[in-house]
């Protein structure tokens, strides 16, 4: 996201810091939200690994992934750092209750969205700036990490509804996926091609049309 404000660091540069430092208050209340609820959701099901990892927390340091936060930084797609789950101890069976963990971050992140989008209608001035960088990180880190491609929770959500047969066969890819994700995300971001964006840019306008009443992309 922060690629298209760099000509401002030549022109405006304080304006440039301001959306930085919004930007970056924006990414650590989603990705925070996102894991904690990731977390909580395990510790719900009987799982208390997370918990006992120091992972039931708003504080940030315990859920930002370096690569995951850079990328959210630069090209406004990316993750937290994956919350510790051990499959064997989720009362509703490792592939049920993995869906539903996986399914609880990018839920969270749009009942955020939800919530700030409601103060974003009676706010202004730069406090809305704010508001409106939190709704648009929300939606876009819901959407994208719906994506059913490991580590990404749509991948843990997939192999939850898939049937069992078609659900093993898709979890070979696992091994896979963390190399598929990125070099997708190169392959984008150096040629231009912006595949990736345009595959998810309509879900995410639907979302920001149905919270605050535009598209956000």
């Amino acid at each position: 996201m922060l690629f298209r404000y760099f000509p401002l660091l030549r022109d405006n540069p304080l304006q440039f810091v301001a959306i930085f430092l919004a930007t970056g208050m924006a990414l650590v209340i989603a990705i925070s939200i996102h894991e904690l609820c990731h977390a909580i959701a395990a510790n719900s099901l009987g799982d208390d690994t997370a918990k006992r990892q120091g992972r039931l927390t708003l504080n940030p340091l315990a859920h930002l992934d370096p690569i995951g936060t850079i990328l959210l930084f630069l090209v406004g797609f990316g993750w937290g750092r994956p919350v510790p789950v051990n499959p064997l101890n989720l009362k509703l069976g490792a592939r049920r209750g993995m869906a539903i963990v996986g399914a609880a971050g990018p839920l969270s992140n749009l009942i955020t969205a939800a919530i700030f989008a409601i103060a974003l209608r009676f706010i202004g001035g730069m406090a809305a700036e704010v508001l409106f960088l939190i709704v648009l990180y929300n939606i876009v880190l819901a959407v994208f990490n719906l994506i059913p491609i490991p580590p990404l929770d749509g991948f843990r959500v997939a192999l939850g509804i898939l049937p069992r047969r078609l659900s093993m066969s898709f979890s070979k890819i696992e091994v896979y996926g963390p190399m598929v994700l990125i070099g997708v995300l190169a392959v984008d971001s150096i040629t231009g091609l912006g595949f990736l964006g345009r595959a998810i840019s309509p879900v995410i306008s639907m979302f920001s049309k149905l919270f605050i009443g535009v598209s956000l992309l």
